[in-house]
């Protein structure tokens, strides 16, 4: 009798605990639908590999529509579906930033008042160069105060695929409100809107450069309009190459986001890399390997810009004059050697990228950590 009433009673604590761990995976499941989450130590570890590193943590990521944390200050997120990016061109664009967000709070994203974009000066790096196996790579350093960066991998309705960098610490919501307290899909579709550099499933890869310059660029041609970001937004959805990009940006006027001077650094995969940038309102295209943040047009503007992006181009191009070809990890190095640790400024480098652009692999470094790297893959 006592041995039945046992094995009754373990039954029972069986069934117990059974249904105590479904519970468990509903909690977990429920959870894990819309929240950001931590990347875990093992996560992070999981898909370590010995690929010249540095001997130091190599983090191979898989994206979902979740924004999962990587780091302090470093976040990703997959997005899928219509982004209504089609819909801001065809309505006219825009030629400011709050006409941007007007489309987006109106369209889109009623719900979030006061959605705004705010930044100040930065420095940026950028190269072009190709692998010992004939890969074409473009490297890019971004230079800020510390920042929540959001890698954003894009797959539209329609469109090309794609891999960009946002700066979210430039988009800010109404009084009374934090941007961290928005749902990930409100963060996410702003965060498509405001791309600072990026690369697409055909290998063009797109970077946004400030020039410290009084000036600013306002066309006024009567042609629909983009800011600096929603640019980026249109390159890498809709141009596979240089060319496509320079044909592209002659159609539309450009505004400067938040009336900064800026250049574009162009590079595909033909091997062709170029600057854009825009003198008196006009488009001026320069060919070259390297871009700081100083005019390379011939002309009047010539090296206006900071003396350190003068230094910081000079480095690079000593690289290029003494390497026919870099491994991306030289490309890493390369970064590192103009990186903002080198400079005695208070600023950091906040995010480095290394794009293949012939395998859509992308290797990103965050402040200046270069012994951590985070892959991506642009692949749908």
């Amino acid at each position: 009798m006592q041995n039945r009433k046992n094995m009754w009673m373990r039954k029972k604590e069986k069934k117990i605990v059974l249904r105590l761990f479904v519970i468990m995976l509903l909690l977990f499941a429920i959870s894990g639908c819309n929240s950001t989450r931590t990347l875990t130590e093992s996560e992070q570890l999981a898909d370590q590999k010995k690929n010249g590193s540095r001997n130091g943590k190599e983090n191979v990521i898989t994206l979902t529509s979740e924004i999962v944390s990587l780091a302090d200050g470093l976040s990703a997120v997959k997005y899928e579906g219509d982004d209504g990016f089609q819909d801001f061109l065809e309505q006219g664009g825009a030629s400011s930033d709050q006409e941007v967000m007007r489309y987006l709070t109106e369209q889109m994203l009623s719900s979030v008042p006061g959605l705004s974009f705010f930044g100040d000066i930065f420095g940026c790096s950028t190269l072009s160069v190709r692998s010992p196996e004939g890969e074409h790579l473009f490297g890019r350093n971004f230079d800020w105060n510390r920042c929540e960066a959001l890698v954003v991998q894009s797959v539209p309705e329609e469109g090309y695929a794609s891999l960009s960098t946002v700066n979210m610490d430039f988009i800010r919501v109404g009084v009374g409100m934090d941007l961290e307290q928005l749902p990930d899909r409100i963060k996410v579709m702003a965060a498509l809107y405001a791309p600072l550099d990026g690369m697409n499933e055909k290998g063009l890869c797109v970077s946004v450069n400030m020039i410290e310059d009084s000036d600013t660029i306002d066309q006024k041609t009567g042609k629909a309009g983009l800011t600096t970001t929603t640019a980026v937004r249109l390159l890498l959805k809709q141009a596979a190459d240089v060319d496509e990009a320079l044909a592209l940006l002659k159609q539309y006027d450009l505004h400067a986001s938040m009336n900064m001077m800026i250049h574009f650094a162009l590079s595909d995969t033909s091997g062709r890399s170029v600057a854009v940038e825009y003198v008196d309102d006009q488009m001026v295209v320069t060919d070259t390997p390297v871009v700081t943040n100083f005019y390379l047009a011939a002309g009047e503007k010539q090296g206006i810009g900071t003396e350190q992006s003068h230094t910081r181009y000079d480095m690079l191009m000593d690289v290029l004059k003494n390497n026919d070809t870099l491994s991306m990890d030289g490309v890493r190095d390369a970064l590192d050697r103009v990186s903002k640790h080198n400079f005695g400024t208070p600023e950091t480098t906040e995010w480095s990228i290394v794009y293949n652009q012939d395998s859509g692999e992308a290797a990103y470094y965050h402040r200046e950590h270069y012994d951590t790297v985070y892959r991506f893959s642009v692949s749908r």
